[in-house]
Parts: C-alpha cells; sequence; structure tokens
C-alpha cells in the first residue's frame, strides 16, 4: 500500500511539475505592428427589453479566411455545435459557417495550405466523432487535435491517478452509454474520466497571408454554436507579430506529435512591408508569460494612470491583490465581471467571480456586472492608460485564473503598446466606457449590489479549490 501511495504522489507531482514542451510559454520580442484593430461582439439589452447582439469577431475571421490565398492557420479551442438544455438562444451556427469557409476556400485555391489545431473536447476525448472534423479531413485540410498528456495537470488529485489507471485505456468514438456532459447525444465512461482531468488547449488564434503581408487575430471567442451570444473580443493586426503567432503554433503541432506542413517551415519576416506610422508594437504572449504582463501591467499603474478590466472568470490570487494595490495606490481602477451565472445551458453559482468582487469591493474597487441573459460575458481585456497619454492593451484566449495563467492550459493572447489616441485604443476605451455606463441606451452592465454575496462559506469554497484546481475554472 505505501509503494502504491508512493506511486500515486510521484505521478500527481510530476503532472505538476513536468517540463513544459518546447516553444509552450513564450514571451515573443515586441514588434512594430499595422492594421492593429480591437473586434468586438456584444450583446446587450434595449430600453423596450429587447436582445440584441452586434457581432464582429467571426465576421473578420470569415472575411480574412475568404481572401486567404496560400496560408490558414486556426487554433480554436470549442469547435462543435454542442449545446445543453438552457442554453441561450443560438444567434448563429458558428461551427458550421466556419467549416464551409474552410472548405469552400481550400475548394476555390487548391494550393491553399490549411491547419485547424483544436481541443480533443470536441470530440470528448475520443468518444465521439466530429462531423466537422471529419469535413475537414475529407476536403484535404490538416487537423491536429492537441496531445492534452504533453502539458501540465491543474488537477493533480485526479490526474496522478488517473495516468496510473486509467489514460491506457484510450477510448472509443462507436457510442457510448452516459449522457454527453455538454448536453447532446452520449459519452463513453473514459470520456469522463479524461474531462476530469481538466485540461485544455484553450487558445483561438488565426494567422492568413493577405498579399505580401500576413495578419494575425487572437480572441476570447470560439467557434461553438451554443456560445454564439457570448460577448467576446478579439485583437487583429498585420506584421512580425503574426509571424510570432504562427511560430507559436508550431510548438503545439510538434507536442501534438504532428508534422508541421514543409510550406510554411520557409515564412519569414524579411518580406513584411514597413512599420506603421502610428507607432503601434505587438507582442504575443503564451501560457504564464501572460500572466507575468497583466502583473508588470497592473504593478506600473501610477497613481491618476486608467485601469479597465472586463473578464469572464477572475479568481488568480496574484491578479486580485495585484487591483487591489494598484487601487490602494492612487490608480482609477474598474473591474467589469461576468456573473457566472451560466455554462454549457447549466446554471452556475457564481463562483469564483463573486467571491472576488467581494474581495475588490472591500479594497474600494468599483466592480460592475454583465447583465446576462443566457450567454456569457467571455472577454479578456484589461486596458491601462497612462496619465502621459501612453495605453497598454492585453487581449486574448486566458480568463485571469491559475489554470489559464499558470503553464496548465494552453493560452494566447496580443499585448499592445500604442499611444492611447491611435484607433484600437479608442476603440478598446469606447468599447469598456460603453459597457460600463450602459450609453447608447443599451443596458449592458449592472451595479454590483445585484449579485453581491457575502457567503463566507462560499468564499472560502473559491480559496480551495483556486489553490487546489479542483475547480471548473
Amino acid at each position: 500500500m505505501l509503494a502504491l501511495l508512493a506511486c500515486y504522489l510521484i505521478s500527481a507531482a510530476w503532472q505538476v511539475y513536468k517540463p513544459l514542451p518546447a516553444g509552450i510559454g513564450r514571451n515573443f520580442p515586441i514588434a512594430s505592428a499595422g492594421d492593429v484593430a480591437l473586434l468586438t461582439d456584444i450583446t446587450y439589452v434595449d430600453a423596450a427589453g429587447a436582445r440584441h447582439s452586434d457581432q464582429q469577431v467571426f465576421d473578420e475571421i470569415l472575411r480574412l479566411i475568404g481572401q486567404a490565398q496560400r496560408v490558414v492557420v486556426m487554433d480554436m479551442f470549442l469547435f462543435n455545435d454542442f449545446a445543453g438544455a438552457d442554453a441561450a438562444p443560438s444567434l448563429r451556427p458558428l461551427s458550421a459557417q466556419l467549416t464551409r469557409a474552410l472548405v469552400e476556400r481550400k475548394r476555390a485555391v487548391p494550393g491553399l495550405q490549411v491547419v485547424m489545431i483544436t481541443d480533443p473536447i470536441n470530440t470528448l476525448y475520443g468518444g465521439m466523432p466530429s462531423k466537422h472534423l471529419d469535413a475537414l479531413r475529407a476536403a484535404g485540410i490538416e487537423t491536429v487535435v492537441t496531445d492534452l498528456n504533453r502539458i501540465r495537470a491543474p488537477n493533480p488529485a485526479w490526474s496522478g491517478l488517473w495516468q496510473l489507471c486509467c489514460r491506457w485505456l484510450g477510448n472509443s468514438d462507436r457510442g457510448g452509454w452516459l449522457p454527453s456532459p455538454f448536453g447532446q447525444g452520449e459519452a463513453t465512461l473514459r470520456s469522463y474520466l479524461a474531462l476530469l482531468n481538466l485540461k485544455a488547449n484553450h487558445r483561438k488564434t488565426l494567422v492568413v497571408d493577405s498579399g505580401r503581408d500576413w495578419v494575425g487575430l487572437v480572441a476570447s471567442a470560439n467557434p461553438h454554436d451554443g456560445s454564439s451570444a457570448h460577448g467576446n473580443v478579439a485583437l487583429r493586426f498585420r506584421g512580425p507579430a503574426a509571424l510570432d503567432l504562427l511560430r507559436s503554433e508550431r510548438a503545439v503541432v510538434a507536442m501534438s506529435g504532428a508534422a508541421w506542413p514543409r510550406s510554411l517551415v520557409s515564412i519569414a519576416p524579411s518580406a513584411l512591408p514597413a512599420g506603421p506610422a502610428d507607432g503601434s508594437r505587438v507582442q504575443i504572449l503564451t501560457e504564464g508569460r501572460i500572466r507575468d504582463a497583466l502583473l508588470a501591467s497592473i504593478a506600473s499603474a501610477k497613481p491618476g494612470d486608467r485601469l479597465d478590466i472586463a473578464v469572464f472568470y477572475f479568481s488568480h490570487r496574484g491578479l486580485v491583490k495585484a487591483v487591489a494595490a494598484a487601487q490602494q495606490r492612487g490608480a482609477k481602477v474598474r473591474v467589469l465581471l461576468d456573473p457566472n451565472e451560466d455554462a454549457f445551458g447549466r446554471k452556475k453559482n457564481g463562483i469564483p467571480n463573486r467571491q472576488v468582487a467581494l474581495e475588490l469591493d472591500q479594497a474600494g474597487v468599483p466592480v460592475r456586472w454583465c447583465d446576462t441573459h443566457g450567454e456569457q460575458c467571455h472577454a479578456k481585456f484589461l486596458l491601462k492608460r497612462s496619465a502621459a497619454g501612453a495605453a497598454e492593451l492585453i487581449v486574448g484566449s486566458a480568463n485571469y485564473t491559475r489554470r489559464n495563467l499558470d503553464d496548465y492550459n494552453l493560452e494566447s493572447s496580443a499585448r499592445v503598446l500604442a499611444a492611447a489616441d491611435t484607433a484600437a485604443m479608442s476603440r478598446a476605451a469606447t468599447y469598456f466606457e460603453q459597457s460600463w455606463s450602459n450609453t447608447e441606451g443599451r443596458r449592458i452592465s449592472l451595479p454590483y449590489a445585484r449579485y453581491a454575496d457575502d457567503s463566507r462559506l462560499r468564499y472560502w469554497r473559491y480559496r480551495f479549490t483556486e489553490a487546489t484546481g479542483l475547480s471548473s475554472f
């Protein structure tokens, strides 16, 4: 029994501390960038109580795919039409639209090199087929399902055992006998056992050619029908940073045991046009380097600086303390949070955001809630504007949690440095102000009191699950 216990503890520790695969967890150089734009999906309620959704992210993704001549490389976490019984009405069949766009562009340009990287959640970890991935393969498009066994485990209590007892069982897509955790079809027991590892390739990225230039895009949005009403943000940019984004995806392909297409190996930044006139610069960040950039940005906020944050999950202890400290130093901080009521069509209990909001409110940080109606406030957004006129924007896939920021999930974000009056920074400021103040007759947010929760039991439940990884956030 002692020997078995020792094996379990060693396995659990290895899953937490094992080396990251090559190329994972990087901060790429800051590079000049052109055509930098913030794209937003905003769902709101008008004065008459009608619900509306203004969407830009996947409109732009589909447009970029439709003009590509040489390369399309995508990495998307949720790429399916799963939806729970109580999910918000789907505004768009995003998974089918993306599949169709990729297949049609491949047929129109046979020499186009298309690579789709995704997470095994879309096949329930091998427990059911994916009609969208099958359609891409049939069209000659490279599909790479990420090998999550190569990354660390946020939930070592289970993953240490799973590696010893259950990983070797594999899975089968010939049908299961348990109800799917995502509302459609049936799942195998082995799918549930794999799901409990709580690992994910959570990235949402796109790289395409555009004439002589390259365009990159990082987003918080998924091509997932059940998420199509979510509030999201994305950042589009041209220049060397787009090729850095491409290099970051090559690392995921390599760790998954797939071959990087030869046509992509020779792409170099030397052929890129000159930098932009407005001085915008972009840096690609992945995994734990996103955390480092967020902490550095918050720590550098001085008295009089403005710091605006909008995020789906906020629970990372280092970031909570840093935001409270920035407020106490005299920075003008505002935090907009999802109330954590809905996920995959199921009701949630508000953990962790309501517990973190309690801490922030007690520290004097102004907090508001997104006014959701079945959808999620799914942005991951930080905007810092200094009194001297400089601005910093960090946008991407990573929620502000231990799981997303401490080298467990695969994540991608982009950091923009520019003057506060550039187009992208002005748009970011307008986006947050509209969400915070409910301007133009759009009800997007609610006061802190609406979802305030001072339960000590739920607070310490959040602290325990954040520290141990025994949570879904």
